[in-house]
């Protein structure tokens, strides 16, 4: 399809002496567009993750983005983790320029690009502080800042706000939709989190022992708004994956 931005084709993957891996994935997903993996912990999603971002490499299938083939991680993907990894040496925004900085010196434009998305972040206040005096939140907005900085045509997640709070973990799915629609970022992220799921995504896959045991589209009002985490029509999203998730187990 030539509307295919990130394709993945019968990969699979084990670890050595792991009984779970990735088992015969398909997936694809076009430019702009924002993909949950659903599932509970050891499903294997976070593999997928790090097979899509070049981390791994997939004993067969095929991974492609924009028809290349996935070799190994590059600058047009941007990966964020569980924890914000930040270096406690370094202020926010040596922080966010870090990807440049271990190219190349960065140069006005960098600088100027990375004070751009603190700003947009809600952390314009904040540049010089080091990461020992931020809150958890302020902490994983300055890793999304990070991600971006490169400009990256895809954005892969792995259950970033998983250690917050649950109203800070709303504000930052609403951020972070906001900051990825400005750019017409493609985003694959991980979750285990039902609500989290259906909140962000446009298609959410649930998986189960390194398969993709149910897919579905989530047809719900964009962009999204806070009121819509009680709306009947969110709560009938998450029921039947729930349901989907119960039924795998």
């Amino acid at each position: 399809m030539d509307d295919v931005f990130l394709s993945m084709r019968q990969v699979n993957y084990r670890y050595p002496g792991a009984a779970v891996g990735v088992d015969e994935v398909d997936w694809s997903m076009p430019a702009g567009a924002f993909h949950c993996l659903l599932g509970r912990s050891g499903c294997g999603k976070s593999t997928l993750l790090k097979l899509a971002a070049g981390l791994l490499l997939p004993e067969s299938g095929a991974i492609m983005i924009e028809g290349q083939p996935v070799r190994g991680p590059g600058l047009a993907t941007g990966f964020v983790f569980q924890t914000p990894t930040l270096l406690e040496w370094l202020s926010v925004i040596d922080n966010v320029l870090l990807p440049v900085s271990l190219q190349r010196r960065p140069g006005t434009a960098d600088t100027a690009r990375a004070r751009v998305l603190l700003e947009q972040l809600g952390l314009h206040a904040l540049h010089g502080r080091y990461p020992r005096q931020l809150s958890g939140g302020q902490q994983s907005r300055v890793a999304i800042a990070r991600a971006l900085l490169t400009q990256p045509r895809l954005l892969l997640m792995d259950e970033p706000f998983a250690a917050l709070d649950a109203l800070t973990r709303e504000e930052l799915q609403d951020t972070l939709l906001a900051a990825c629609r400005l750019r017409g970022t493609s985003v694959l992220f991980v979750t285990h989190d039902i609500t989290e799921a259906v909140y962000l995504g446009d298609r959410v896959a649930v998986m189960d022992h390194g398969r993709i045991r149910c897919d579905e589209p989530v047809e719900l009002a964009c962009p999204r708004s806070p009121g819509l985490r009680h709306s009947p029509q969110f709560n009938a999203v998450c029921a039947k994956l729930r349901r989907a998730m119960e039924t795998v187990q």
